[in-house]
């Protein structure tokens, strides 16, 4: 269960973090979501799967 969080949630932030609108402009609320989906993916992959702080 925790792989496939992991792999949506890496999806959503790559694709929220590298997403640009026509203009060629960054959209502050694809950025703040892509950081927030981040930071939940590093903290499963740190503290579920490789248990480095637990």
């Amino acid at each position: 269960m925790d792989i496939i969080f992991l792999i949506i949630t890496g999806v959503v932030a790559v694709h929220a973090l590298t997403h640009r609108t026509d203009e060629g402009e960054r959209d502050t609320v694809r950025l703040l979501f892509g950081c927030i989906a981040l930071l939940f993916f590093f903290r499963v992959l740190f503290v579920d799967v490789l248990e480095v702080w637990n």
